[in-house]
């Protein structure tokens, strides 16, 4: 398994495209401008508190106020509001934690109008990014997250990923970090920490501890509501958090990124520095590596699969729906069932990654095609749970329900990758919108498979000139490959009078086939 990371740099953003054995598997976006990232800390007011929901509105310098609720105060949230008013008040220049005075934990079922006060102030730390119409959804359990483990302060727990599995190395984890982290602090152990050394393991808890050190400098200054910690740039973030050794390439089309990019990968893993890449060639990056296309092909209601099968997916207010459909696909299983277990074997494989890649979040109901086994339920049910275990955003995935719908729930923290895959008709019908010509494509091979299947021989495809010549060009031309997959040729006549995404099969008499 290769994974390649491309980033495409212009003045206005940033995009990094993810891919896995050259197939696009995420696809993130950094904008100038964007003020209220996932794990940025914020010193904020509160407005008010609400009993009924338990919850309180904080003013962290959105449009709208963000949303604390009693639960993601954190047990120790009165030592976190006695530290801020000393620190910001200038009484506390010790942020060392080593000989402060915890106060006692929060009843874990109180009420937020217990603890919170209006104009008190407090630190707190974006967990959702704001989405629609609501405000960011914040946690003032602060955590600062390093390469190989993230630092919490005012805690004294010692946790090691449940993705290491090796008790052995779980408890050599946990002694080594225990005996290296200072007094008020918690660690959390990263997967990646695995194998690694003490000396690698202290060189990132200092670094954290600089960090937290320099946020709370920040304080006694600093304005309220204001940012006094900032998430780690998108590239360097991005790297933290997925960099591994099935890394084979970065390629930055940038310099001032590539050399950013580079010393960040000397620093984390300095035997891989030399994958990464600055793109010089005259043709844009993510046309060189395939990313365009696959955007413009993955993006759409409508997603095509391998053997004809097909995807639709919808986006309402509440959940998305995502429907799986065999589409034209010629049957050489030897039953319905066995048709209906390739095609949504296919699809979970393809459902998995349109997750990651649209960033999908809240409720997702999949219809797949019914099948009529428990054996076969199950067996897609795991393999679905097998193909998202990579998916780095908290999730749970339901058995089929009786009517066959599989549900899942997905963490969603920032909004939803949503890009746009039509384009002004070139026709000037008054603004009206088409599907991009490679979507074109796409519907004239699904219905080529169905015409060959109905066992037309000779089959001739009129349309414009322009996707005529798209057809053709090159070797293997689209048609070509045709060619080579249903033996049968297909004659193409390019057709001036035609609109530009106009297109007529002719049988051999000459006659449309509807």
């Amino acid at each position: 398994m290769d994974k390649e990371l491309i980033i495409r740099s212009n003045s206005e953003a940033v995009d990094f495209a993810l891919l896995k054995d050259g197939k696009l598997i995420e696809l993130h976006k950094e904008e100038d401008g964007i003020k209220f990232a996932v794990g940025d800390v914020f010193i904020a007011k509160i407005r008010k508190a609400v009993p009924g929901l338990n919850a309180a509105f904080v003013n962290v310098g959105y449009e709208k106020d963000a949303f604390l609720h009693y639960h993601d105060l954190g047990p120790k949230i009165s030592s976190l509001l006695k530290f801020t008013k000393r620190v910001s008040t200038g009484k506390l220049n010790d942020f060392s934690l080593k000989d402060y005075p915890f106060e006692k934990e929060i009843d874990k079922d109180g009420k937020v109008a217990d603890v919170l006060k209006s104009n008190q102030s407090l630190l707190v730390q974006i967990v959702k990014e704001p989405i629609s119409t609501k405000g960011p959804r914040i946690s003032s359990e602060l955590s600062i997250a390093g390469r190989y483990i993230v630092l919490v302060p005012f805690s004294d727990r010692i946790s090691i990923s449940q993705k290491i599995e090796d008790k052995a190395e779980k408890e050599r984890l946990k002694l080594l970090v225990r005996s290296i982290t200072p007094k008020g602090f918690g660690v959390i152990v990263r997967t990646v920490a695995e194998g690694k050394k003490v000396a690698e393991l202290d060189k990132d808890l200092q670094n954290l501890l600089g960090r937290w050190t320099a946020m709370c400098k920040k304080l006694n200054k600093a304005n309220h509501p204001s940012k006094v910690l900032g998430e780690l740039n998108k590239a360097s973030s991005m790297l933290r958090d997925i960099f591994n050794d099935s890394f084979t390439s970065i390629q930055v089309d940038d310099e001032a990124l590539y050399i950013q990019i580079k010393e960040y990968v000397q620093e984390i893993a300095p035997k891989k520095e030399s994958i990464v890449k600055l793109h010089q060639s005259n043709i844009p990056i993510f046309e060189k590596y395939g990313v365009e296309r696959q955007i413009k092909t993955a993006f759409g209601k409508t997603v095509s699969m391998a053997k004809g099968a097909y995807l639709v997916i919808e986006h309402t207010e509440a959940l998305h729906v995502i429907d799986v459909n065999s589409g034209n696909r010629s049957n050489k299983s030897n039953s319905q069932e066995e048709t209906a277990m390739e095609v949504n074997m296919i699809s979970a494989a393809e459902i998995a990654r349109q997750l990651r890649l649209r960033d999908m979040g809240g409720i997702i109901v999949v219809d797949f095609i019914d099948l009529n086994k428990a054996d076969n339920r199950k067996k897609l049910y795991n393999f679905l749970r097998d193909e998202m275990k990579d998916d780095r955003a908290k999730h749970k995935i339901l058995p089929p329900s009786k009517f066959g719908l599989i549900q899942i729930t997905r963490q969603r923290v920032r909004p939803e990758m949503n890009i746009k895959t039509s384009e002004e008709n070139p026709n000037g019908n008054n603004g009206e919108e088409v599907e991009a010509p490679i979507i074109l494509v796409q519907k004239l091979t699904h219905e080529l498979e169905q015409l060959f299947k109905k066992d037309y021989k000779k089959i001739t495809l009129n349309t414009h000139p322009f996707i005529a010549a798209f057809l053709t060009r090159g070797f293997p031309s689209i048609r070509s490959k045709w060619f080579f997959e249903h033996k049968k040729w297909v004659k193409i006549l390019p057709r001036d009078a035609y609109t530009y995404l106009e297109y007529h099969f002719i049988d051999k008499n000459g006659e449309e086939i509807k």
